[in-house]
């Protein structure tokens, strides 16, 4: 099995470590991790890394997310979505489809959210949903995000009211918190009763497969495809590609955070400006 990424388009009903464990057994390697977990309820695009790819899942550009949502005014609940204990209904007869829009419009931008309490967040080394599970009464601290974009893409009035999102938005999002803040908002309550992640960086449901089309056919996104879609590329000539396999600064202009090829095609290392040159934030050659 050689190294790459997997994009993986998660099934409901299943934890992100699930996958994990189902695709070590089809790459027949325990080297598997993921660049973002998705929650049980939540489906779509999960980007895995397998053997030598793992260790670019950290440093993979995957800082912007794409959802499709729905969203269930006038009933929160524990965990912010459908799977946690109702804390309190509100009628929404009061609501009407201009109000809910232009509440929804209000979470657009530079926003400080404060993350659901069932989040994979540390609380002193111990993950915030491990200790509402134990029956701990969490609060977690606001933390700053950008939701680039939300449509409201439909809206439902009756005595559930729903409406259906699109969100464009910053790696720490949380969704389950936007539906959680927009029923506040109301001054109904709401959460969250279906999530899609429909891309994670350059990474589509177009080139996501389910589970059991990879059981038939392991599609593995070459490491050095993944990293020319994820990153600027660099072609170098041989010389400079001897520098970077022994790690050495690069007397080279990037403008950022970029992947580095050898002649042949061969992805060799990431590399970014610093004092001057270019040097090595990981190389991939050992």
């Amino acid at each position: 099995m050689t190294d790459g990424l997997v994009v993986v388009d998660k099934p409901g009903g299943m934890t992100s470590h699930d996958v994990v464990s189902r695709v070590r057994r089809l790459a027949g390697t325990r080297k598997v991790g993921h660049a973002g977990t998705l929650d049980p309820m939540a489906t779509g695009v999960l980007v895995l890394g397998v053997n030598r790819a793992t260790r670019l899942l950290g440093h993979l550009m995957l800082t912007e997310k794409r959802y499709d949502a729905t969203i269930r005014l006038g009933v929160a609940t524990t965990t912010d979505d459908a799977d946690g204990e109702v804390l309190a209904t509100a009628s929404t007869a009061g609501l009407d489809e201009a109000t809910i829009r232009a509440a929804a419009a209000e979470f657009v931008g530079d926003l400080m959210q404060v993350p659901t309490a069932v989040s994979a967040i540390k609380v002193d080394g111990k993950r915030a949903y491990q200790r509402v599970r134990e029956g701990e009464d969490v609060e977690l601290a606001a933390r700053p995000v950008t939701v680039h974009e939300l449509v409201v893409t439909d809206v439902r009035v009756s005595d559930s009211t729903e409406l259906d999102v699109s969100v464009r938005c910053s790696s720490g999002t949380y969704i389950r918190a936007i539906a959680r803040d927009l029923g506040a908002r109301l001054g109904v309550g709401g959460h969250l009763t279906a999530l899609r992640r429909t891309a994670v960086g350059p990474y589509d449901l177009g080139v996501a497969h389910t589970l059991d089309e990879l059981a038939e056919n392991f599609v593995l996104l070459p490491i050095a495809d993944a990293a020319r879609a994820a990153f600027p590329a660099l072609d170098l000539d041989e010389g400079h590609a001897t520098d970077v396999r022994y790690g050495r600064a690069l007397d080279l202009e990037l403008a950022g955070l970029t992947a580095v090829f050898a002649p042949d095609g061969q992805f060799l290392a990431l590399y970014e400006p610093r004092d001057g040159v270019a040097r090595a934030v990981a190389v991939f050659t050992g």
